[in-house]
């Protein structure tokens, strides 16, 4: 727990201040008692349970005068809260390579099964929009938060030729601000790469200019978030990295997938083959600099696992909060119960 005015806690001092005061005033009240003709007396009149009762209203007031000493000085403490996501977006790789059958069956019908469990298993009040990238990136199903229409879009992924994961981050961030009209055309192919790697010439200025906008903290966003998955190598399109501080810019957290192979090998699909291996320094890249985080998955109860994780992370989430009302209240509660136990006891 840290305190936003910290200097306040210096009235902390008043505690000790005021203790020593009530000390001296029972010693007072003692020496008067002394005058009585028998102390034994005293004792008797005042019974065994009435030491306790004597003493617990003043330290009640204490405590209720620390408890609000310490809302005064503002605190804040990292706790976990319901998450204020309203919008998810699943980008998911539908190269070729999501066709091997090193995982059972294949890479792309476990990807499938562990978006779907995502989608049935994250709350119906959220939207969740889906992203397909191959060769290009499109969006297969808008936000929404009919999960009939999720799943039914996931059923219908087409393996594709190539990798454009910069574009599956565009096409990602067109659907969280739909009223920014972004031109993915020319944040797509200005600039980008074909699939024998070389160039392509950037369109023209006009069409390339985007709407103003002022940039925000990293991870700053929080009614919407990205989640990335994908096994290989980008191999066309813009570069994801670029991709990745657009949407550091506009306050996106990112949060990336790698599944497959990190040490690369040779793969087969329907009588052809190729070497992928998975980029995992670029997955940890784009969560870095958008503040997301990257998660590694080797099998298909790995993946199954990821998402899980992920669907807990998005709807429940840990910040820095003012719990300076909480301590309000218990300064409150602690005084409340000071004056009605010694009314009840004492009539004053």
């Amino acid at each position: 727990m840290t305190f936003l005015w910290p200097q306040m806690l210096l009235l902390l001092l008043l505690v000790p201040a005021l203790a020593g005061g009530y000390l001296w005033l029972l010693r007072r009240k003692k020496k008067e008692a002394l005058r009585f003709a028998s102390v034994r007396l005293v004792k008797e009149a005042i019974g065994p349970g009435q030491t306790f009762r004597r003493h617990l209203p003043a330290a009640l007031l204490l405590l209720s005068l620390i408890a609000a000493v310490l809302a005064i000085a503002r605190p804040t403490a990292v706790i976990t809260l319901p998450s204020k996501q309203q919008t998810i977006i699943l980008a998911i790789d539908v190269s070729l390579s999501m066709g091997a059958r090193d995982v059972d069956p294949n890479r792309i019908t476990a990807a499938q099964a562990a978006a779907k469990a995502f989608v049935s298993e994250h709350p119906v009040d959220v939207q969740i929009g889906l992203v397909a990238f191959g060769g290009t990136a499109s969006l297969v199903q808008p936000p929404t938060r009919s999960r009939e229409d999720l799943l039914a879009a996931i059923d219908r992924f087409q393996l594709q030729r190539a990798t454009a994961t910069g574009s599956a981050l565009y096409v990602a961030l067109s659907a969280l601000f739909p009223e920014a009209n972004i031109d993915l055309e020319s944040l797509v192919f200005a600039g980008g790469m074909t699939r024998n790697g070389s160039r392509i010439a950037k369109l023209d200025n006009a069409k390339s200019e985007q709407k103003p906008f002022t940039p925000v903290a990293p991870g700053s966003y929080r009614n919407g978030a990205i989640i990335l998955l994908s096994d290989g190598r980008r191999t066309t399109g813009p570069d994801p990295l670029e991709a990745a501080k657009w949407a550091a810019d506009h306050g996106v957290r990112v949060f990336t997938v790698g599944f497959g192979t990190t040490e690369g090998g040779t793969i087969g699909f329907e009588g052809w083959s190729a070497y992928v291996r998975l980029d995992e320094e670029t997955l940890k890249a784009i969560a870095d600099i958008t503040r997301g985080e990257y998660f590694y998955a080797g099998t298909a109860s790995d993946l199954a696992k990821v998402y899980q994780a992920l669907n807990a992370k998005l709807v429940l989430e840990k910040k820095d909060t003012e719990i300076t009302a909480l301590f309000s209240a218990i300064a409150a509660a602690f005084a409340l119960a000071a004056v009605a136990l010694s009314l009840l006891w004492f009539r004053r």
